[in-house]
């Protein structure tokens, strides 16, 4: 792939990231001190992208460079997973590996969803990283904020999405056999 054509690529990934954070072109220049003619041109490709314009950009997605510019897969142990968008959520695999511990960040749009719970084996660990994350959880309905975590037993019927406010950025480990993530602070007494 030349050089060219890697560029023109970049304009539409870059209008699809901000989309799908739900940023307008006003919010990103705010972010960015990048203009908002400056941004649409870049986004239209009638800006050639550079460094100087895609670095605070990247910051401002709080994404790597790589995923701006769609750079190829080099043999590395990062993980360079592609997203995968199912009934508006859009995913992206952690681990590579199939079967056992799996997991992703994911990015929920801002929607007024109807909870509609759910019941399969496993288990499951969310952590939120951005917006307000609504778990309903058998009896419970609660809202996570930035930081806060919540574990389960995917048995217990659940759904989980957008609180409404606007979208919203979560961990999620799962393990389809009943794996339960467990967090030591220190080692136990006497090793």
């Amino acid at each position: 792939m030349s050089t060219d054509d890697v560029l023109a690529e970049v304009g539409p990934r870059l209008r699809r990231i901000r989309k799908e954070r739900e940023v307008t072109l006003a919010a990103l220049s705010e972010r960015t001190g990048i203009s908002v003619s400056t941004l649409s041109r870049l986004e239209s490709g009638l800006r050639r992208p550079s460094l100087e314009l895609l670095l605070p950009i990247a910051q401002a997605h709080q994404v790597p460079l790589d995923e701006l510019v769609g750079a190829p897969p080099v043999d590395d142990p990062r993980v360079r997973a592609r997203p995968l968008t199912r009934h508006g959520r859009t995913f992206w695999p952690l681990t590579r590996q199939p079967g056992g511990l799996q997991a992703f960040k994911v990015l929920e749009p801002r929607r007024a969803a109807e909870p509609d719970p759910r019941t399969h084996e496993g288990y499951e660990w969310l952590y939120v990283l951005s917006g307000r994350l609504r778990l309903v959880l058998g009896e419970h309905d609660v809202v996570l904020a930035a930081g806060e975590a919540a574990e389960f037993d995917t048995r217990v019927p659940h759904w989980f999405g957008s609180a409404g406010e606007g979208p919203v950025e979560f961990l999620s480990l799962f393990g389809p056999q009943g794996e339960r993530m467990h967090v030591r602070a220190r080692p136990a007494a006497g090793k």
